[in-house]
């Protein structure tokens, strides 16, 4: 992955944004941060009235080994499960998809179990991570395979004209990996970092704790090198979604982060190949502790905070008539002059 450039942002178009922005009918400023958010995506995309429609949304799925340290409050089987809910289109990113019109697409890339079945692709990398309590989740090897993957199924969606990415994820188990990630990167006390998931109960919620903080103790990876990070402590639909962000960074599509463990891998991407962070939002603010660590560290402030702690790419789904907002009010605003309005 170490031939990915990621451009450097426009700045001039930033600032023909700016002046542009200033002579439509509102004092200026006053659309608040609308307006910052197509600024930033005039310099992502290179064009006077950038456009983020049609958005894509790829959820990669996988399991976790990890699970069998008791640290979920439902059995890595839901995956599977959840997987074939997605395929029916009755899963709440289905929903929130349809209603932004979304291109869609789900991507098994490590579920403990064959699924053959229309609308999804199957680019399984292995069966599951191993259990890093006791074992590395994965080889460098499968990190690598993993991320090629994600940026593959991502150049496949952008193909399909997408002007803006939303990637989800489905994995019973995955905030563990996320967490233990952003405690290395971050240095916090596991204490801040690691919630109640999908359901845990105060005394499980200690011992997912315990666990992570041992689960590092034991692979001490290297915070330096993302590939170690995801071969010993992380996910391989983790690092699917990183693959397919560095896809979309590269070719100067913005991408919509969704919650803790898409910012996770929003990390990863960005330790992959620097810059590609400048191409993100972050959608809105999960509930989970530790997405707030992690958006911290990625450098961004999320769109809206609804309370939610879904995953799957909801919460970024649900956030994105807001980027769609900023576009049209700079493409179909009037100007002072063209209303005949006075400006001063």
């Amino acid at each position: 992955m170490s031939e990915i450039k990621i451009p450097p942002l426009d700045e001039a178009m930033g600032e023909q944004v700016t002046k542009y922005l200033d002579t439509l009918t509102k004092p200026p400023g006053s659309l608040g941060r609308l307006e910052e958010l197509v600024i930033e995506l005039g310099k992502m995309t290179g064009e006077a009235f950038p456009q983020v429609t049609k958005p894509g949304v790829i959820v990669f799925a996988a399991d976790h080994g990890i699970t069998a340290e008791g640290v979920s409050a439902f059995p890595k089987e839901v995956t599977e499960q959840m997987v074939r809910n997605f395929l029916n289109g009755g899963a709440a990113i289905n929903v929130f998809s349809r209603a932004i019109d979304a291109e869609f697409a789900i991507v098994d890339i490590g579920i403990d179990s064959d699924i053959e079945a229309e609308g999804l692709t199957s680019k399984k990398v292995r069966r599951g991570t191993g259990n890093f309590y006791r074992e590395e989740a994965m080889t460098r090897e499968e990190a690598i395979q993993a991320l090629k993957v994600g940026y593959e199924e991502g150049e496949k969606m952008l193909a399909k004209g997408v002007k803006c990415f939303i990637l989800g994820e489905m994995g019973i188990g995955n905030t563990t990996p996320s967490s233990a990630i952003t405690a290395v990167l971050s240095g916090q006390d596991m204490e801040k970092l690691v919630g109640f998931g999908t359901g845990l109960v105060s005394e499980s919620v200690l011992h997912k704790q315990k666990v992570i903080t041992e689960a590092i103790h034991n692979r001490q990876p290297n915070a330096e090198d993302p590939i170690d990070l995801l071969s010993k402590i992380g996910g391989l639909e983790i690092a699917g979604m990183a693959g397919a962000m560095l896809a979309a960074a590269s070719h100067r599509v913005p991408i919509l982060v969704d919650g803790f463990i898409a910012t996770v891998s929003a990390l990863i991407a960005n330790m992959i190949a620097e810059g590609a962070s400048n191409y993100m939002f972050v959608g809105h603010q999960s509930v989970e502790p530790g997405h707030k660590a992690a958006a911290e560290l990625l450098g961004k402030k999320p769109l809206v905070d609804l309370g939610m702690r879904l995953g799957e790419g909801t919460g970024a789904a649900v956030a994105f008539p807001i980027l769609q907002a900023a576009t049209l009010a700079l493409k179909e605003m009037a100007t002072f002059a063209d209303a005949g309005v006075s400006s001063n």
